[in-house]
């Protein structure tokens, strides 16, 4: 995961350098060659995502192209934070890593679970969640535009909510294979932990407004993109309404940065009138460069 991009640039290279520093420990070895099973554990995992979006984002500048705004979805709310300046890249490392571990630890392994609900908006399945709690834990945790909502929650509930959906006309329901129950109340002790650390960050307001998960509302100072940070912890992330917002603001190009093209998908799917591009390997950088044509 972005050794390509490390091997043929510059300054991909001199970013995962900063990150190894910033950790004091080779985080760019792990990307690079694994193995998969430390990579995936969430305190890797989260700094891994993080090294390699803004390294990619890094590239993405020197090639002349700039952002008017910026978004991320969960995770990818603190590489945007990063890219606009709010905080430096080194403590941002050092946060999701706590971020990650908090996260983990706020739910014993096992008691949650998620699930992805196709072919159903997000009040239908709001619906389901309510019809479906009996007094526990289940709720939406990424509106993602396209007939997708992913819901988080205790286990049973889980269950019993993708039960509900189907009989309320879901197409499919996919248990997701996750460490935690992201983006629900049980992630409360874990945003508690993190609020003071957020907080206590110094902090730049951005150079572009950062729409947030939690609201879809661009944030303009560091303190309310902090305070933002602080709410995705334990609420949803409203992907759908952070593209449609982004499309009033008379966005018409999208770059995703970093591993993957999930991003790029469900965008396609929000904003279809939209030219959407990613960048994760050096054959990407043609794609990218046709931006400013």
């Amino acid at each position: 995961m972005g050794k390509a991009l490390a091997d043929a640039y510059p300054v991909c290279r001199q970013t995962f350098e900063q990150a190894d520093a910033a950790l004091g420990e080779p985080l760019s070895q792990l990307c690079f060659e694994g193995p998969e099973d430390q990579l995936t554990l969430t305190e890797n995992q989260q700094p891994a995502i993080l090294a390699v979006s803004i390294a990619a984002f890094r590239l993405v500048q020197s090639l002349g192209v700039k952002p008017a705004f910026v978004a991320g979805h969960s995770l990818g709310e603190y590489s945007a934070n990063v890219a606009a300046g709010t905080i430096d890249f080194a403590d941002a490392l050092a946060l999701v890593r706590r971020r990650g571990r908090y996260m983990q630890e706020a739910v014993p392994v096992g008691t949650g679970a998620m699930a992805a609900i196709l072919g159903l908006d997000a009040a239908t399945v709001a619906r389901a969640c309510e019809d479906a709690a009996h007094g526990e834990v289940v709720s939406a945790a990424n509106i993602n535009g396209g007939g997708q909502v992913v819901i988080s929650g205790g286990r049973d509930a889980v269950a019993r909510a993708g039960a509900r959906a189907k009989e309320l006309g879901a197409r499919r329901v996919i248990p997701l294979q996750v460490s935690a129950p992201f983006h629900c109340a049980m992630m409360k002790p874990a945003q508690d932990r993190l609020a003071p650390e957020l907080r206590a960050l110094r902090t730049h307001d951005p150079c572009v407004p950062i729409v947030a998960n939690v609201d879809a509302q661009p944030k303009r100072t560091g303190s309310d993109a902090i305070d933002a940070l602080v709410a995705q912890v334990a609420s949803p992330v409203r992907w759908e309404d952070v593209i449609s917002r982004l499309a009033s603001e008379g966005v018409t190009t999208y770059v995703e940065v970093g591993p993957g093209t999930v991003l790029s998908g469900m965008t396609r799917r929000i904003h279809g009138e939209a030219k959407v591009a990613n960048i994760a390997t050096p054959e990407d950088v043609a794609a990218i460069e046709a931006l400013r044509v």
